[in-house]
């Protein structure tokens, strides 16, 4: 874990010391405790750990979706309702959320009709982000005509169409099947290559978290905390056979370990 810096010190995405308690009919549930964290432009950060560690809260602190209870965190050096506001981020759900009743085209450009671009800007912007995410020529199809996957890619899409340099990916192929997440995997990578986007992304897969990542962030069970920060040793072009290589079954190794070490505490 990086230790205290300046709140100026350039980070995209910086929590420092950031907790959350939910107050419920049941008492009180911590979902973060001492978060602290730096995310800087052009990571591709993974988050994993056991269900119920705070994965996606932490994402959805992020994306002012929650409010912390404790500690600060900021995105482009603002609070995270400011880089709401600023349109910073786009995210990416689990499930890809489609309106059945849009067609591709239409759902992608949902977010832009809300923003009020002109309908020349959102013509080009959903031609181009449809064909970064290869699905050029899906437009006029209606979310029922494609599979699960293309549907995920199409939610991608739509998160990039206001070409925020931060994306925020709530497990968003965890219900694929593993050969369509291995394609998935290896598109998103080759999208932040060509984009240069910053990537915040949970996951439960450890091969998923190695394979995508600059930075692993290992997470304990509740209270969520940070039990390790791994920065990857892999080359930034992995082809999907990297997988087998020492290197990277090395990172997955110390991953697991500090799995069962944050279960442990």
């Amino acid at each position: 874990m990086q230790g205290k810096e300046s709140r100026h010190d350039g980070a995209v995405i910086s929590a420092r010391a950031l907790g959350l308690t939910f107050q419920t009919g049941d008492g009180a549930v911590q979902a973060l405790r001492d978060v602290t964290l730096d995310i800087h432009k052009g990571d591709f950060v993974s988050f994993i750990g056991p269900s119920g560690c705070g994965k996606t809260t932490f994402l959805r602190v992020m994306a002012d979706l929650e409010t912390p209870t404790d500690g600060e965190i900021l995105v482009n050096g603002v609070a995270p309702q400011e880089a709401r506001r600023a349109r910073a981020y786009g995210y990416v759900f689990q499930a890809a959320g489609l309106y059945p009743w849009r067609t591709i085209g239409g759902n992608v450009r949902l977010p832009l009709e809300i923003m009020g671009y002109s309908r020349a800007e959102q013509v080009e912007r959903v031609r181009r982000v449809l064909d970064l995410v290869e699905l050029a020529g899906f437009e006029k199809k209606f979310p029922w005509q494609l599979s699960g996957g293309m549907q995920q890619r199409a939610s991608i899409a739509r998160a990039l169409a206001f070409d925020a340099d931060i994306l925020l990916m709530d497990e968003p192929f965890g219900a694929l099947d593993e050969i369509v997440r291995d394609h998935l995997n290896e598109q998103l990578l080759d999208l932040w290559k060509r984009t240069e986007k910053t990537i915040a992304f949970v996951t439960h897969s450890i091969p998923e978290a190695v394979y995508l990542s600059t930075r692993i962030v290992v997470m304990s069970p509740r209270p969520g905390r940070i039990t390790d920060v791994i920065d990857s040793p892999l080359p930034r072009d992995r082809p999907l056979d990297i997988r087998d290589t020492p290197e990277f079954l090395a990172v997955a190794h110390r991953v697991r370990e500090g799995l069962r070490a944050g279960s442990d505490q």
